[in-house]
């Protein structure tokens, strides 16, 4: 399960590094590898909401944190997100361009694309499988002390 906190703070540690290498003159280019780590952190953020509003069945009965909890720390790192994409547009459009913005809104979605394809669905793959699997171990073990007590009654 992905913790939008966790997530946030990646967002941001990786936002500051590029913002230092604005200020200090770097090029796009040579930031390339912040950029990504910005927006896979950014990916991250939408997939831990979604798991937010979608939670896993085991989340939902055993969930340490209360539903507001969650609600208030989804809804901060999403306004601190859209702050960090603002001031990301202005420096990229500022140095570069409209034009480079638009491209790298785009190579953004392609890299939440990918990452939904791969990452997020086998982990979602994986959270199904495991609660089908403790179901059927729970299913089995109330069906073995029914069948348990029903001979002990009978015998």
């Amino acid at each position: 399960m992905l913790d939008p906190v966790t997530a946030l703070a990646t967002a941001s540690a990786t936002f500051n590094t590029i913002k230092r290498g604005f200020e200090i003159g770097r090029d796009i280019e040579q930031m390339a590898g912040d950029l990504g780590r910005w927006m896979g952190a950014m990916s991250d953020l939408s997939e831990a909401e979604h798991q937010i509003k979608n939670p896993p069945i085991f989340k939902k009965l055993f969930s340490g944190k209360s539903v507001e909890q969650e609600a208030i720390e989804i809804f901060a790192a999403k306004n601190k997100a859209e702050q960090m994409r603002e001031e990301l547009k202005q420096y990229i459009q500022w140095s570069l361009g409209r034009k480079a913005w638009d491209q790298l809104i785009a190579m953004e979605g392609k890299i939440r694309k990918e990452r939904q394809e791969t990452l997020y669905n086998q982990a979602r793959r994986r959270q199904k499988f495991v609660e089908i699997f403790t179901i059927g171990i729970a299913v089995s073990i109330g069906l073995a002390l029914l069948v348990t007590a029903y001979l002990v009654v009978k015998g």
